[in-house]
């Protein structure tokens, strides 16, 4: 770090303040001096122990004792601290974890080595880091690996890509991910065929020195894994028959249960007209996914509380009550007699089982088929909006009632593995599309209210709203999008095949047939729009000008960058307030289109208000006017936040992120790609 001689630098303070007495103070500079200046390793050393020994920040001292750990005259004296500070107090419980996954591994018929080594001669030690995860250290190699969550909820290895064979695993130590395994790969006396799941481990050394993290007993329970150590990877697939005994197709195929399905596809819909339907028709007929097309979320809980009402009904009343015909043809006997013996049923339960009672989601899939079905899930919320608001913490909090309701809800945090994708159009296009959809009188015209009253619906300014969703970002405490991609629109349209392959390996499903074409309940093909690019290229021009596509391609560049579109009227420069107000004045287009809309309108407003003639018009002028005025009052505060280019955090004060994008298949593009 470069200094000039009159200049007192971290280290130095924080000597100078111990000297004094101010331990807080000392401990504060050596907390800078860790992050901010290069030291020399003795340094470096005494910074970290002071840090830790007065209750500084103590994932800084340990972060640099790990650094430490790999130069050779400090070395030891590093990995000393780190073993009595963190490893000892904690070594006990990782002793009898080991212990009892030992017991229980050489009773376990298919694990075929036995010789489990003493704890003390594990070539791989776990030092705590957190509350959630451990830095390994590798023994003979004398260095610390990369931190580990063993429960992290992400699967990041390809399981299903072929499931023409039993499933074959290599060297998975993430407890969420044997889980995930376990709880859905089918039972082989369920399907009728020899269907167990193979873990291979390279180095029996290693895999035991995980036992001390991992849990064993709920994973060996039904003996779903074989367990094949090094060279024994040449057993697979086994002849179960031949060398146990057990003939699988002896079993009749055993349905589908409610609570065997525990894994959704969540398809966000956040944001209006990034080609969400598109989606939708590549994965409705997908073997291993049941999908229907998207539904009012309002709808879905409302359906899914009712039949779980009805259910408690039922059962309350000890068969007094029926289900009745139409109940019974829609979901069928045995679903309703299902969620009758279950005991706690939630919505998520009643979700299911509307999804599988619902032939027109579920008639392409088998109940032979290796591995569960996932649900397709896509809530609609209309158009969502975004609020947001300075966060005491200087950051920018956002907050969405779509995403608020949907957390509230609490059924999707129900299922144990969620795999979150949102689509991506370039929001200039997006924009345009949105307000040409608002802007067509026939959709103003068919709002009908619940009394079957037929209302006026006003074309609104979709700029600001554009804006400020943010709907592919996300904190790091998201459970719902700790698993996430965000997927471009005109990836999928130009270059499909190695688009859908790169998102069937994210969702761990097979790249299958079905997603080679476009299909829905009506059938193959609706809309006869499938695989056109009409709508990449389209520009919209009537709906969105020039400044419009400015403001918006300013306000999102963070988004343009990440995502890879290039600027099309942005120069890419800084802007004052001023510039910001003058472009405001002059985008004009989008509030046009506002006050047209409650000139489409004026036939239902006549209605309502019983104006006629000049009056009518007179009306229409003022509350058209007073439409523009509001929104260009909007455009000019949404603006002036954005531009003091503010973090953006949730509600809770957490920053967030952007979720991290999709890459189609490089040796599977046949255009280039999308900019």
């Amino acid at each position: 770090m470069a200094t000039n001689e009159n200049q007192i630098l971290p280290i130095e303070a924080a000597r100078k303040l111990a000297e004094l007495g101010d331990v807080e103070g000392a401990v504060e500079a050596y907390e800078v001096a860790l992050t901010a200046q290069e030291l020399r390793p003795m340094d470096r050393m005494e910074a970290a122990c002071a840090v830790l020994q007065y209750g500084g920040d103590y994932k800084r001292a340990y972060d640099a004792f790990v650094e430490l750990c790999g130069v050779k005259e400090v070395h030891e004296g590093a990995l000393d601290i780190l073993t009595q500070a963190f490893y000892v107090p904690n070594v006990t419980p990782q002793k009898n974890q080991y212990k009892k996954n030992c017991k229980l591994l050489k009773k376990y018929p298919y694990l075929f080595r036995k010789d489990f080594p003493a704890f003390e001669d594990l070539p791989v030690k776990f030092y705590p880091y957190d509350d959630n995860g451990v830095l390994p250290y590798y023994v003979k190699k004398e260095c610390f690996g990369e931190y580990i969550n063993f429960c992290e909820p992400i699967v990041r290895h390809y399981f299903f890509r072929d499931l023409s064979k039993p499933v074959l695993a290599e060297d998975i130590f993430s407890q969420y991910e044997l889980e995930y395994l376990r709880d859905n790969v089918r039972r082989s006396d369920w399907v009728g065929y020899e269907n167990h799941i193979y873990l291979h481990y390279s180095d029996w050394g290693e895999f035991c020195s995980y036992l001390q993290c991992l849990d064993m007993k709920p994973l060996l329970e039904d003996e779903k894994f074989v367990i094949l150590i090094g060279e024994e990877k040449s057993l697979y697939p086994i002849d179960f028959k031949e060398r146990f005994g057990i003939d699988y197709s002896r079993y009749p195929v055993k349905p589908i249960g409610i609570r065997e399905i525990n894994k959704i596809i969540w398809h966000t819909q956040l944001h209006a007209h990034n080609g969400g339907d598109f989606f939708n028709e590549i994965l409705h007929e997908h073997p291993n996914i049941f999908a229907g097309d998207s539904i009012f979320f309002d709808n879905i809980i409302s359906i899914s509380e009712t039949l779980l009402k009805t259910t408690q009904k039922i059962v309350d009343s000890k068969g007094a009550a029926s289900w009745g015909e139409k109940a019974t043809a829609r979901f069928g006997s045995e679903m309703l007699s299902e969620l009758e013996r279950m005991e706690n049923r939630t919505l998520k339960d009643a979700f299911v089982a509307i999804n599988l009672a619902d032939t027109s989601f579920a008639k392409h899939l088998s109940h032979s088929e290796r591995i569960v079905p996932a649900v397709f899930f896509q809530p609609h919320f209309g158009n969502p909006e975004f609020q947001w608001e300075v966060h005491e913490s200087g950051a920018l909090a956002l907050r969405s009632s779509a995403y608020n309701e949907l957390i509230e809800s609490g059924f999707l945090n129900d299922f144990k593995y969620i795999k979150t994708f949102t689509p991506l159009r370039r929001p200039t296009t997006s924009h345009g599309a949105t307000m040409r959809f608002m802007s067509l009188p026939q959709v103003q015209a068919m709002s009908i209210d619940k009394n079957g009253k037929q209302e006026p619906v006003f074309t609104t300014d979709d700029l600001v709203n554009r804006i400020t969703n943010r709907s592919f970002m996300y904190a790091e405490s998201d459970r719902i999008f700790a698993d996430s991609r965000l997927v471009r629109f005109e990836d999928a349209k130009l270059n499909p095949k190695a688009t859908f392959t790169a998102l069937a390996e994210f969702l761990d499903v097979p790249y299958a047939e079905s997603m080679t074409y476009c299909s829905g309940i009506s059938g193959r093909d609706p809309g006869n729009i499938g695989f056109n690019t009409t709508a990449v290229y389209r520009t919209y021009d009537e709906y969105c000008d020039k400044n419009e596509r400015i403001i918006i391609e300013y306000a999102l560049r963070d988004v343009y960058q990440a995502y890879g579109y290039d600027y099309e009227h942005y120069d890419g420069q800084p802007m004052t307030q001023e510039t910001l107000e003058d472009l405001v004045e002059n985008a004009a287009c989008g509030l046009e289109w506002v006050r047209k809309g409650w000139w489409d309108m004026r036939g239902l407003i006549s209605k309502q208000t019983e104006l006629e003639g000049e009056k009518l018009d007179a009306f229409i002028e003022m509350m058209s006017a007073d439409a523009v005025k509001r929104a260009k009052e909007r455009r000019h505060l949404t603006l002036r936040v954005l531009n003091y280019n503010l973090p953006f955090c949730n509600e809770k004060g957490e920053r967030l992120r952007l979720m991290k994008m999709l890459e189609p298949v490089p040796e599977l593009m046949e255009q280039p790609r999308y900019h």
